[in-house]
């Protein structure tokens, strides 16, 4: 029984180092790639482990009740936040704070005229905000309807 043993265990070795032979380039390869996703995986993971970081919060800021519409000239409304800003009656100039007081706004730098609730009147900065009571208010002084915010 061992002699069978050991001419089936012979046969097995020839048949490994065969095998090595005739792929060693391949096997060598594959181990080679192996090592490497190893290495960059375990690289990674520490780097990672390292970094620990604090998750990004973003906080929205509290508005300030004590600002009000304190100057209101032609239609255009305008909020004294700045104490050295100057007021005058165009509406480059003038700044409401509450947007939603008014019926329609704009911003100076623009032609168009949104409705309070539209995406793009969240993004004017207040100190280029124009507030308007009516739509003619806004066209008589020469802005269009915003085709993209529902009226």
């Amino acid at each position: 029984m061992s002699n069978s043993m050991t001419v089936e265990s012979e046969k097995f070795i020839k048949l490994i180092k065969s095998a090595w032979t005739k792929y060693e380039y391949k096997i060598i390869l594959i181990i080679g790639f192996l090592l490497v996703a190893i290495i960059s995986f375990e690289v990674g993971y520490m780097q990672k482990k390292a970094a620990k970081a604090s998750p990004i919060i973003i906080e929205k800021a509290p508005e300030n009740p004590k600002i009000g519409l304190e100057g209101q000239a032609d239609g255009i409304m305008a909020s004294n936040s700045a104490p050295d800003q100057k007021l005058s009656t165009g509406a480059d100039s003038q700044v409401p704070q509450n947007k939603q007081s008014c019926a329609f706004v704009g911003s100076k730098n623009s032609n168009k005229y949104y409705p309070p609730t539209c995406s793009y009147a969240k993004r004017i900065k207040p100190e280029n905000l124009a507030c308007f009571k009516t739509e003619q208010e806004a066209t008589a002084q020469g802005r269009i309807k915003s085709t993209g915010c529902k009226y």
